[in-house]
């Protein structure tokens, strides 16, 4: 895993729902997957990216773990993020 850098994750997305958000999206797990792997509601899933709930305490480690981030990453932006890599520039001959 990678630490992905602050610059990379713009500040509004920069929470907790924003984290969960764009470790799913590098996974490539729709909404409903990714509720459906750890086992709750895609309504409740979606109300955390949106950051309008927050999971449980007991969820935060198997969300981490769903989401291959570390726990510190998850809740803070800081640690171990998840696996992507940058796009290439494009060149313009």
């Amino acid at each position: 895993m990678l630490d992905i850098p602050y610059h990379t994750i713009d500040r509004q997305a920069d929470t907790l729902g924003g984290r969960i958000s764009f470790a799913r999206d590098v996974l490539d797990l729709s909404t409903e997957d990714a509720a459906r792997i750890l086992g709750v509601e895609a309504r409740t899933w979606a109300n955390w990216e949106k950051d309008r709930a927050e999971p449980r305490a007991n969820r935060l480690s198997m969300l981490a773990g769903v989401l291959q981030v570390s726990l510190p990453w998850l809740l803070t932006g800081q640690g171990h993020g998840p696996d992507w890599e940058e796009p290439s520039p494009v060149d313009v001959h």
